[in-house]
């Protein structure tokens, strides 16, 4: 992969459930070390690209590459073992668990010759991952269920930067946390491009687009309707192209 070729390329992705149409003609490249916002009202055919980047479904045509290499993953695992990670709004963290617990879920740490889970191993290295990405929760040893909205999802997406090699997909990252935690939440993504991970975000803030993304896409009914640079863009384009009302 050469220094600017793009880590996600989606080309004339097309997405039918019977014969209802999600997604048509969709394309969009990803690079390294860049965030793009994906933005749209409800029914848009956000949560679907997102499924179909992460092995939940299989587009109907159209091509994935990952690195310059076509993927046809059979399933999220098969995803997430060519490094991409999503964070849903849900979080898919186990309250009763403690934060160790949770980043090393499902792919947990164990010690020979017995099989024992390397408590000890999966606490520290979790610890050093909320501290280096300012992740402020009390210990990695707290209970999921004792912490804040905010810090539950900061939990998810150190989760995520943990095991990501390529790409990460967040579904709404703080659309249920208050000013102050959506700030640091925001710091967390906004660090991630420092790790050089390629970011797509699903959001309806158009504040946090802006603050956030590098680049902005824009769905309405299934069809892409343009992406534009944010930079080079203001709101009231974007709540344009997202109603259809200039």
């Amino acid at each position: 992969m050469t220094e600017q070729s793009p880590v996600l390329a989606l080309t004339d992705i097309h997405k039918a459930f019977g014969g209802v149409v999600a997604i048509q003609d969709f394309s969009l490249d990803l690079k390294a070390g860049e965030i793009v916002a994906l933005v749209g009202d409800n029914g848009a055919g956000k949560s679907t690209l997102i499924k179909m980047i992460s092995g939940v479904y299989k587009p109907t045509s159209g091509r994935i590459n990952l690195d310059g290499d076509a993927v046809n993953f059979s399933d999220a695992s098969s995803a997430r073992s060519r490094g991409i990670e999503v964070v849903y709004q849900d979080l898919a963290l186990v309250d009763e668990q403690p934060v160790y617990m949770n980043m090393f879920l499902g792919r947990e740490l164990t010690k020979k010759p017995f099989g024992l889970l390397d408590k000890n191993r999966m606490r520290k290295e979790s610890q050093e991952l909320v501290d280096e990405l300012d992740v402020r929760i009390p210990s990695a040893s707290s209970t999921i269920r004792d912490l804040s909205g905010g810090q539950r999802q900061g939990i998810a997406i150190a989760r995520a930067a943990h095991w990501s090699s390529k790409l990460i997909l967040l579904d709404e990252p703080t659309a249920a946390l208050g000013v102050a935690e959506t700030a640091r939440v925001e710091d967390l993504i906004a660090s991630l491009k420092e790790r050089n991970l390629a970011i797509l975000i699903v959001s309806h803030s158009l504040d946090q687009v802006f603050r956030l993304a590098d680049r902005i896409c824009v769905l309405r009914r299934g069809q892409q309707i343009g992406v534009r640079t944010t930079a080079e863009t203001d709101k009231n384009e974007i709540v344009s192209m997202i109603t259809g009302v200039n």
